[in-house]
């Protein structure tokens, strides 16, 4: 006997029966402080794995929690009815550091809901993502028209360190015709979003030496260039006046023609009033399809602690977003090249690479893709998705093309501009979020429907 297939009010009325046993758990989830980095308690990773694997369980699927050498992921598994494609679902539960706690307006692992936002860490990146899976797959309950494998990394924040060990290991439990994975953002609070390329990653270190040990800096100050001087010197060589990035040889084009007003965008951002915008062109390109060069920290000493004394050494660490076309290992090479042709004064630079990520572009055209569209034009009530670029990285979508070259990829959200995923008061927009998991219960019977046809 043929199951009979969920129309889409049959899913409508399950995925609003569903969400608030959706919510309950992912405010469990939230709570689980599972930070991967060194020097943070992985018991907590532990934790929360097992608690996605129970959640998986519970939705009847055969599930492991595996690892490749670094932190668990869990994989679950249904069978597809015959015939039927088998669909990926990715998502990742472990989270970022808080950071400073004093910026935090509630405990940042008690959920907390205000104006219409769920705020706590993993809210919205990426504990929403998994539970967007488990909403789907809770709406279809037996009658799920297409295989599913379900998989939840545990170090995505921290580099995926172990992702390519694990996906060579379960190579044949992962394979499938769609890959979802729910891990990027919206347009808009009321614009759905697919997202089409994103950029790639260079972290490294340099540190520059003027000196073997401190020296007193009236006695000698005027003649030897102190570190940390000489740091700021060659940091201030990696932009133009304009802001653009000064590195010779780095990959930039066009982005798509999308248009992020002025206004809009230094609101999004929190930028202070009279502060004008790094680079050239338009912003979309500035943040999707060219360069970034950012100084994330400098060791240097603090200014409560200084004493008069010229600083001997100096270092900063410094992070590269790579437009889609270029190549990490290359990008470092330029990037290294750079900083010790530009060396102020003679000064000894040292350059420590950290990691990687190739930047992606991915071509969505084809039915599955038109699967998605019409699922997010349903969702968001005849509201079309807006095709973007993302500025930040996700490396491992492209080690997902090349390990799985026939799978239609589909790079979805659950955030919005005002989620503020890695920053203090992280938050979750509630009615994004249902819209979210009705279009990806819409979406597996969409691409149910292309596999009958």
């Amino acid at each position: 006997m043929t199951t009979p297939i969920m129309t889409e009010s049959d899913l409508r009325e399950a995925v609003a029966r569903e969400l608030p046993g959706v919510r309950a758990d992912l405010e469990r989830l939230v709570r689980i402080p599972g930070i991967a980095f060194d020097g943070f308690d992985h018991a907590h990773v532990e934790r929360s794995a097992e608690a996605v694997a129970e959640l998986l369980r519970g939705c009847g699927l055969d599930v492991e929690v595996a690892r490749a050498g670094g932190q668990p992921a869990v994989i679950g598994r249904r069978a597809a009815p015959p015939g039927a494609p088998t669909v990926m679902l990715y998502a990742h539960h472990d989270v970022q550091p808080i950071g400073d706690p004093t910026l935090w307006e509630s405990d940042p692992f008690e959920p907390v809901e205000r104006d219409g936002r769920l705020y706590g860490r993993g809210a919205a990146d990426d504990k929403a993502g998994i539970m967007a899976h488990v909403a789907a797959l809770r709406a279809f309950g037996d009658r799920l028209p297409v295989g599913v494998v379900v998989f939840v990394e545990g170090e995505e924040e921290y580099g995926s360190d172990s992702l390519e060990r694990l996906l060579a290991e379960h190579r044949d439990k992962l394979t499938a015709d769609v890959i979802v994975i729910a891990d990027s953002t919206n347009w808009d609070v009321g614009v759905p979003a697919l997202t089409t390329s994103l950029r790639g990653i260079v972290n490294c270190f340099v540190e520059v030496r003027t000196l073997d040990h401190a020296v007193h800096s009236g006695m000698f100050g005027g003649a030897v260039p102190d570190a940390l001087t000489t740091l700021v010197r060659l940091l201030a060589t990696l932009h133009d006046d304009a802001g653009n990035v000064a590195v010779a040889d780095l990959v930039g084009r066009e982005a798509a023609r999308v248009d992020y007003p002025e206004d809009r965008f230094r609101a999004e951002a929190g930028l202070a009033d009279g502060v004008r915008l790094f680079g050239t062109g338009r912003i979309t390109d500035r943040l999707w399809t060219k360069p970034a060069l950012a100084v994330l920290g400098i060791d240097a000493p603090a200014t409560g602690e200084a004493p008069n004394a010229l600083v001997p050494a100096a270092k900063a660490k410094l992070s590269v977003r790579l437009a889609p076309g270029d190549e990490p290992k290359r990008a470092y090479a330029a990037l290294r090249a750079h900083l010790e042709r530009h060396a102020p004064w003679g000064a000894q630079v040292e350059v420590t690479f950290e990691h990687d990520g190739a930047p992606c572009v991915i071509d969505a055209s084809g039915p599955m893709f038109d699967a998605a569209r019409s699922a997010f034009r349903t969702a968001w009530d005849g509201t079309d998705a807006v095709e973007i670029g993302v500025g930040g990285s996700i490396p491992f979508i492209a080690t997902f093309q090349e390990m799985f070259p026939q799978a239609a990829i589909l790079v979805t959200g659950v955030e919005d501009p005002h989620a503020r995923a890695h920053g203090p008061n992280e938050s979750l927009h509630l009615g994004e979020f249902a819209r979210v998991c009705l279009a990806e219960a819409l979406l597996l019977a969409g691409v149910a429907e292309v596999g009958r046809g």
